[in-house]
């Protein structure tokens, strides 16, 4: 634009009843009961207070064992309880019985009894980081300085000298395999052999740091520094680096469950599913990015253990349709702001239940949006709550015209008389002195309102509704044309933002970027007030602008891109003016321009995935635009929307691009998935590798509500 959800809600059951799609362009049909897995977190809450610095997870009989520095958790039957057992435990292990033990500083503890194995006393300042039991009576333990075998006595394995052996794992047989800072090592007929020296890539350097058997005990999985790679016995080897797609490293954990493969690292949780990776940091999936083991639960739920705690990350069968329900859902609970759509802020990390809201310069454009998405719900479903949504957030946004004393002049926001407005901003007392709004208004604005209301009309609105849409309408766009389409502020000359006016856009170097995206904005506003009010004057003004300025050619290159900026905002400010124009100039002579105007900007919008666009391509161009990406990236788009910080600079796997973005941040050559980066409407830069904020601020949703709602009514979603 110009100028932690702490528990995540499971959704169960039909959020909505079966209906009839009103509308459509006769692209393919939905099928709105498919379901897919929705990716979530949800975090573990173990009994007692404070955070815990959980580093071991463990599988023990039925139960799920939490091991801390400090204490051990057990989860039995759904319910938790909890052993203290000091010693500054590191690491933890079952052995062949089953029992369990924990690995600390000089000693282990068997938890039941509390029988305590000493380590020698060369070792007993060594921290323990990995046991095997071979059987019952032998024990291999590695350490920060070396390894031991305890078969009774102790016996320090000189094969690893001072080296920290971080793992230790049995495959095929009696084979043995350990894990260090001195290399990969294979205990092969009864002999240690380092094959860093004798078989591995020199690339891969000696820094070896977790290990585990595959789909058998034929396969085994390394994670060293740069890579994480497969050791076949049938020559099936793999390797994984950043150039393969692995996000970070090294690989600390490695669990193989199904056909994923997860991996821990100091910097987040990495996923590898067949040809696809994923990639959990951030407090939208981490409660801290170090990870110190991971535990597969089911196919699609595995728990991370990291310093703040435990996270359970899950894919669950959701249908987009209750996606849907749950966003409108949380949008009423707490993102109302005088009716408008509004993000919320929490006052604290840990408590969704306390929050505030606050202006917003673009209170009438993101709330447009929510009421076109409610437009188009309420004609597919025919719903009360779709109806009564949307007239409460056009009276609403009717009041930002009301509130002004120009006829037609809408406000961008609006507050009560004694509520803080923020930093800046052209504000103004109302004629009964009870609110206080803001001027300046920018085509962004405009933008919103245009779109909106003639959906209003034409989905929603009777009667008397029906008249006050068509007379704000008529205001509204009366307004503009009758200043020289200008947007005309109490100052009596243009807002900084507000210009549609021939003389600025043909001739001055001011306005050369917005020559095309401002000549296509007023000829969709013309086209929609002329379908809504039959006012002759419109159509006047359109063609004037037409024939007169060659608003068309200008439209018909709109798009700015390389060498020119690139303004990933003025994409909202083009394409809801493309779907206005589209639909109420489809009888226009003027159609083919229209269409070739939207297929070049198309053409540049479509590798962002940004689905909206391929929604609205679809719809103008009469076929479908990569509607496979759109339905991909609706389901990805997180149910968690909190502006948490996402940082993706740091990774192996993004190419970086040689230019800079319009603000000369680094951005990728290709869009950041969607649930690994910050939440956005659509108006910021898919290439963006780092963003976000605090995590106390929610979005409200409805960038998510309109393109699903939108591809309801014009039957888009496969």
């Amino acid at each position: 634009m110009r100028n932690y959800f702490f528990g995540i809600i499971l959704l169960a059951g039909s959020l909505f009843m079966q209906s009839t799609v009103v509308k459509g362009i006769g692209v393919p049909s939905e099928n709105k009961g498919k379901t897919y897995l929705q990716e979530s977190m949800v975090r573990v809450q173990l009994p007692g207070q404070g955070k815990m610095n959980i580093v071991k997870l463990v599988k023990m009989g039925g139960a799920i064992v939490a091991v801390s520095t400090d204490q051990v958790f057990f989860l039995e039957k759904g319910k938790w309880r909890m052993e203290p057992i000091p010693g500054r435990w590191q690491t933890a292990n079952l052995d062949v019985d089953g029992k369990l033990w924990l690995g600390g500083i000089g000693k282990m503890c068997r938890v039941g009894d509390r029988k305590e194995l000493l380590m020698p006393v060369e070792a007993t300042k060594d921290t323990i980081l990995s046991m095997l039991w071979i059987d019952e009576k032998s024990l291999l333990v590695g350490t920060s300085k070396g390894a031991w075998q305890w078969s009774g006595i102790w016996q320090k394995m000189n094969d690893f000298e001072s080296f920290s052996v971080r793992q230790l794992i049995r495959g095929k047989g009696e084979e043995l395999w350990a894990a260090t800072n001195g290399g990969l090592f294979r205990k092969i007929a009864g002999r240690w052999v380092n094959l860093s020296y004798a078989v591995m890539s020199p690339g891969l350097g000696l820094n070896y740091f977790s290990l585990s058997t595959g789909a058998s005990t034929d396969e085994i999985y390394f994670g060293c520094e740069p890579a994480v790679g497969l050791i076949s016995e049938k020559g099936d080897h793999q390797l994984f680096s950043g150039d393969d797609g692995l996000p970070v490293g090294p690989v600390t954990s490695i669990v193989k469950s199904g056909d994923k493969l997860w991996l821990g690292t100091p910097r987040g949780a990495v996923c590898k599913i067949k040809g696809s990776w994923r990639y959990y940091a951030g407090k939208r999936w981490l409660d801290d990015n170090r990870v110190n083991d991971i535990l597969a639960l089911e196919a699609n739920r595995v728990w991370v253990a990291t310093p703040e705690g435990i996270n359970e990350l899950r894919n669950s069968p959701l249908t987009l349709e209750q996606k849907a329900a749950y966003f409108e859902e949380r949008l009423n609970k707490r993102h109302l702001h005088y009716g408008f759509a509004s993000e919320c802020r929490f006052k604290e990390l840990s408590d969704t239940t306390l929050f505030t809201h606050s202006t917003n310069d673009n209170d009438g454009l993101w709330t447009s949006i929510y009421l076109a998405a409610e437009c188009f719900r309420y004609s597919v479903t025919g719903e009360k709550d779709a109806y009564e949504n949307a007239v409460r957030t056009f009276l609403a946004m009717e009041k930002l015209e009301t509130i002004t004393p120009i006829g037609g002049y809408v406000a961008r926001s609006y507050v009560l008389i004694d509520e803080s407005t923020g930093h800046g901003g052209e504000w103004h007392v109302s004629a009964d002195g009870k609110w206080k709004w803001k001027g300046d208004t920018s085509s962004d604005e405009i933008v919103g309102h245009m779109f909106a209301y003639p959906l209003f009309y034409d989905l929603v609105a009777k009667g008397e509704m029906k008249e006050r849409a068509k007379g704000l309408v008529d205001r509204l766009m009366t307004h503009i044309v009758d200043h020289n389409f200008q947007l005309i502020d109490l100052d009596g000359i243009p807002t900084r933002w507000g210009v549609w006016a021939p003389d600025s856009l043909n001739n001055s170097k001011i306005w050369m970027y917005e020559k095309g995206i401002n000549s296509l904005q007023i000829l969709a506003f013309l086209k929609a007030a002329w379908h809504v009010t039959q006012n002759p004057k419109y159509e006047k003004a359109y063609s004037f602008l037409v024939s007169k300025h060659h608003y068309l050619d200008n439209m018909l290159v709109q798009k700015m891109y390389g060498p020119y900026e690139v303004n990933h905002s003025d994409d909202e400010l083009s394409f809801l003016p493309y779907y206005t124009l589209m639909r109420y100039g489809k009888e226009s002579p003027d159609m083919e321009i229209y269409t070739k105007s939207l297929a070049r900007s198309w053409k540049a919008e479509e590798a962002d995935r940004i689905p909206i666009w391929n929604y609205i391509a679809s719809i103008g161009l009469g076929k479908g635009c990569g509607l496979e990406v759109a339905d991909e990236e609706m389901q990805q788009i997180p149910l968690d929307i909190r502006n948490w910080p996402m940082y993706n600079s740091h990774r192996w796997d993004i190419k970086k691009s040689a230019i800079t973005d319009r603000f000369f941040k680094p951005q990728a050559t290709k869009p950041i998935p969607t649930p690994e980066r910050a939440i956005s409407k659509w108006n910021s830069n898919t290439y963006q590798m780092d963003g976000g904020g605090d995590g106390l601020s929610e979005d409200d949703g409805a960038f998510f509500l309109l393109p699903y709602w939108m591809a309801r009514y014009h039957k888009l979603l496969n």
